[in-house]
């Protein structure tokens, strides 16, 4: 219960709120779409009075049942993504700062306890505003800038008002520590979308050299800030790229080859890429080619990749790698490591990439997203080198286009040369082709699917591609009609490819919407997947499959699409399985003592991890290959009711 009182100053703001509030819920029991407006209104007189914030928190219950936030983006917290959060916040209109101000005064309740919200943890509420909070760390010392001086209505105070009282409930002792925990976790998944990430380092660097914060002894916030401004001596003292440019050339032979090893050093460490790593690349073109190897961090392998294709790699180093395309350095790294090229196919696909005439509305949508300082080409091509180079590393969050994202990490796993023709048809042709059980599919001129915007939060190769993929998956979904089955049987082999199981197995019956033959489900699962009852054979391709995402109280979020990649043992001698989940972050905890692992537990990048029967829990469909099916009758019956136990006491429990 919360129960802090407003100060005697707020008292008349706060009875024009609570008016506010009541006409609200009044008129949403007869108009379900009546607006929040004046609510809002009445909230910006109490947000600039004393003990404004305290009432107002103390009033999250009442603003959440009288409908403050229905009908809108923020009715549903878990959707809410702390990039644009921070941009609404700072840069928002007055309506759009305040419910963004009054939703995390609502997480912040649900973050410290004080308030129980069906739709989001206390851990994913506090993990938000840890993120919102990093990213705007320049409010730490309690100055503002002019442009927030400047803002309308007092929003520039407001906010900052809003930040001080976050951060006094949340700690600032621990804040900045939390912080660089928060980025070296997510930095260990490698994603290949970095910006947000590093508009997190970028906060905590001006933290570290604010005179007036206490920051001694931040080792690891001081090394990650370093590894992104000032990685290599020329670039130690983070000179702007105009005088590291000037230094580059004065450099000898000696002075080259330390930039070199330490740029790779730092990028391989943390999977971030300096704007400064670029322009040693391109100095190196010119003068010491030997020494790329080594600016990319290349292993025997990789540079016997180079070796072997050193004229595609120059071309694409000419091409794309520049400062502000600097995180394509990472992804023609590891695209090297991963032996790809020496698919002759893939070569030949890659040149047709590099040369690629864009179509208007792909060159358009670029250009929006990410600025004209280069071609459009360049940033597609970057994200082409990104995504080929870390297949796990593309993420959409909550968007639902997941089945279309896992599609994008597949075939970078192992049909690169696949996702290069449909790269090719959306952005040349603005049209992908596909077929569906002997008819072709163009995407040009269908409806929309799923997502009836287009994502812009996205990649360069999502963004153009994920639109027509989202399409098609929703026409292939309408040439299925009706049928006895989940739909997902039929559409997923023809969307990804031959290699999905044919065989497929849903525990929900599209007949009657309940879950059936649970045991058999399980026992099928660990017979096709389990290592010691599948004859031990591993995973070839990465499968497509379907969990039920639930919460840290074991509640049901939605049902959402993954690829099973491999089952391990892991250190500890446990049977673990590790898949790949198209959210940005797969650290999450799902309740009941299930928490998906990234790290420590023999992951490789971008893998989430879970013991087998957690696994199992939380899977409703699966597809497999039905004549290497194992023996199911010889899994142990303690495996088959762990795994059907936490499923019936969680998520399942609304299906039955």
């Amino acid at each position: 219960m919360i129960t802090t009182s407003p100060d005697p100053d707020t008292n008349a703001c706060v009875a024009n709120f609570d008016e506010a509030l009541e006409q609200l819920g009044l008129a949403l029991q007869s108009d379900p779409f009546a607006y929040n407006t004046k609510v809002l209104e009445a909230a910006l007189p109490v947000m600039k009075s004393p003990g404004g914030l305290d009432a107002l928190y103390a009033r999250v219950p009442t603003m959440e049942a009288k409908g403050v936030f229905a009908n809108s983006d923020w009715d549903n917290p878990a959707i809410l993504r702390p990039a644009l959060a921070v941009r609404t916040l700072r840069q928002g209109a007055p309506a759009y700062t305040t419910i963004e101000a009054l939703s995390e005064l609502r997480l912040l309740a649900v973050a410290m306890g004080d308030y129980r919200h069906p739709g989001i943890s206390s851990e994913q509420a506090r993990h938000f505003l840890t993120q919102v909070t990093a990213l705007n760390l320049d409010l730490l010392s309690g100055q503002m800038s002019e442009a927030d001086r400047e803002r309308p209505e007092g929003l520039g105070q407001i906010v900052n008002s809003l930040y001080q009282f976050l951060l006094s409930r949340l700690g600032y002792e621990s804040m900045l520590d939390s912080l660089v925990g928060e980025v070296r976790r997510l930095l260990a998944q490698r994603p290949i979308q970095t910006d947000s990430i590093k508009q997190m380092v970028s906060q905590i660097a001006k933290c570290l050299y604010d005179p007036e914060i206490e920051t001694s002894g931040m080792h690891k916030a001081a090394r990650l800030v370093t590894a992104l401004f000032g990685p290599t001596p020329g670039s130690r003292d983070d000179p702007g790229l105009a005088v590291y440019g000037e230094r580059l050339s004065a450099m000898d032979d000696v002075a080259l080859f330390a930039e070199a090893k330490d740029f790779a050093s730092a990028m391989q460490e943390t999977g971030m890429v300096s704007p400064y790593h670029p322009m040693l690349l391109r100095r190196l073109r010119e003068h010491r080619d030997d020494l790329i190897p080594m600016a990319l961090g290349l292993s025997i392998t990789g540079n016997d990749v180079l070796q072997s294709y050193q004229q595609i790699v120059l071309q694409l180093i000419d091409d794309v790698v520049h400062p502000q395309t600097s995180q394509a350095v990472y992804g023609l790294a590891m695209f090297l490591e991963r032996g790809t090229l020496f698919i002759p196919a893939v070569a030949a696909s890659l040149w047709r990439q590099i040369e690629l005439k864009l179509c208007q509305t792909a060159s358009d949508r670029l250009s929006a997203v990410f600025g004209d300082e280069h071609p459009p080409r360049v940033y597609l091509l970057a994200g082409v080198l990104n995504l080929l180079g870390q297949p796990f590393g593309i993420g959409q969050g909550n968007n639902p286009t997941c089945q279309s994202v896992i599609g994008l990490s597949m075939w970078a796993f192992n049909d690169a040369y696949y996702l290069l023709q449909l790269v090719a048809w959306a952005a040349r042709d603005d049209d992908v082709v596909m077929r569906f059980e002997g008819q072709d599919i163009n995407s040009q001129h269908l409806p929309a699917g799923l997502a009836k915007l287009p994502p812009t939060d996205v990649d360069p190769v999502s963004l153009v591609l994920i639109p027509h993929l989202d399409r098609i998956y929703g026409e292939m979904g309408r040439l299925c009609g009706v049928r006895d089955e989940d739909l997902h049987r039929w559409i997923n082999p023809e969307m990804y490819g031959s290699w999905v199981g044919h065989g497929f197995l849903s525990l929900i019956s599209r007949e009657t919407g309940k879950i059936h033959e649970y045991e058999d489900f399980i026992r099928d699962f660990y017979a096709s997947y389990h290592p010691y009852y599948n004859g031990n054979i591993p995973i070839i391709h990465p499968q497509p499959a379907g969990i039920a995402v639930t919460d840290s109280g074991g509640r049901l979020v939605g049902r959402h699409a993954i690829t099973i990649i491999r089952v391990n043992l892991d250190r500890a001698g446990d049977m673990r399985l590790y898949f790949f989940n198209p959210n940005n972050d797969s650290g999450q905890d799902w309740g009941q003592g299930i928490n998906c692992a990234t790290e420590s537990n023999g992951e490789r990048s971008g893998e989430a991890s879970l013991p087998f029967a957690e696994f199992a829990s939380r899977l409703c469909v699966f597809h497999y290959d039905p004549r290497e099916l194992g023996d199911g009758s010889a899994v142990p019956d303690t495996d088959i009711t762990r795994a059907i136990e936490l499923g019936r006491t969680s998520w399942a429990a609304s299906y039955e």
